[in-house]
């Protein structure tokens, strides 16, 4: 039998009034980031690699090559983070992107399987000055407010009692039983943080007012979290990473490192993912080995952030669900 299908899903999910706002936005992103002479890149969305992020799953695709030569399987990028710092290994300067990413798995809610994206690398900052900059940026793009900064070990100190960079496996298994759900067990060291950390403490950080944007920036999270991050040692002697997080009303809106610049370091941390996602019955995707060799040749010191702009709009408009602010989710694309 035919599905019932109503007349007018032919419309657009997001209100004419949201997609104004939407075009607003994205122009005042772009004129500050202009302003501040920061270049707009475009890199290629299709790709022969992927990320090999155990917690992102690629779309794939195959290219068929007309009259001879062999078929070739491509990936939708899930962030242009691989061909900018490319560029910014052959003297790009100050670069940013802003469209569209895809990730596999999730529709409805907060998530679409595409979705978009601003990314951007600054030179000569680290984390810190980082987090100054996208203060700078936030605020003049919507009414938002940096509220505090905090360290992850400190945050995970004051909300449960212990330091998460020290703690054994033991323990924070023991806490994930207690304070998530008792049936969880056997979990790695990160699963059981994440399962802590956005349980726990991301639904209280950055609550305000409806439409009001207040900002919590958690950074130096465990070295066993670095992702593409450099690494440290805080002032607790505790090797973390240079990384932080921006959370608004609870919500996780943006994700930045001091980024890693140094080749070997980074190839060994795409194969350990690579080895985790064959372990967890995972498709495992090749790693871009051109992004190593320009790390290789010289990438300069930065930082960079990535930020949701359908979750900022969001928060802005005080809107639930991801296709309020996008002209068409999926359901309807």
């Amino acid at each position: 039998s035919m599905t019932y299908m109503s007349s007018d899903n032919w419309k657009p999910s997001a209100s004419i009034t949201t997609l104004q706002e939407r075009a607003r936005l994205f122009a005042r992103i772009r004129q500050y980031l202009d302003g501040q002479q920061v270049m707009e890149v475009d890199t290629p969305m299709l790709s022969a690699n992927a990320t090999v992020d155990l917690h992102i799953d690629s779309f794939i695709t195959t290219f068929r090559p007309i009259g001879a030569g062999s078929e070739q399987s491509c990936y939708l990028h899930t962030s242009p983070e691989f061909p900018m710092k490319r560029l910014l290994a052959a003297g790009s300067g100050d670069i940013y992107s802003l469209g569209r990413v895809f990730r596999n798995g999730e529709a409805g809610g907060r998530h679409n399987p595409e979705f978009t994206m601003l990314e951007y690398y600054r030179l000569g900052m680290d984390q810190h000055q980082l987090m100054d900059d996208m203060t700078l940026l936030l605020s003049s793009v919507t009414a938002f407010k940096e509220v505090k900064r905090v360290s992850y070990g400190k945050v995970f100190q004051e909300k449960l009692g212990l330091n998460p960079h020290g703690a054994s496996d033991e323990v924070l298994s023991a806490l994930v039983q207690k304070h998530v759900d008792k049936g969880l067990s056997g979990l790695g060291r990160n699963d059981c943080l994440d399962l802590l950390f956005s349980n726990r403490i991301e639904p209280e950080l950055g609550l305000g007012r409806a439409g009001e944007l207040n900002g919590v920036y958690v950074y130096d999270y465990p070295a066993s979290m670095a992702a593409l991050a450099r690494l440290h040692t805080n002032d607790q002697g505790d090797q973390v990473a240079a990384r932080f997080e921006l959370f608004t009303n609870g919500v996780e809106l943006a994700n930045g490192y001091h980024e890693l610049t140094h080749a070997e370091e980074q190839q060994t941390r795409f194969r350990t993912e690579q080895i985790k996602r064959k372990e967890q019955g995972k498709p495992v995707y090749p790693y871009d080995h051109r992004f190593i060799e320009s790390l290789r040749s010289g990438m300069p010191d930065c930082a960079g952030v990535a930020i949701g702009l359908d979750r900022l709009l969001m928060l802005m408009l005080n809107k639930k669900k991801i296709a309020d602010v996008v002209a068409f989710d999926f359901f309807r694309a």
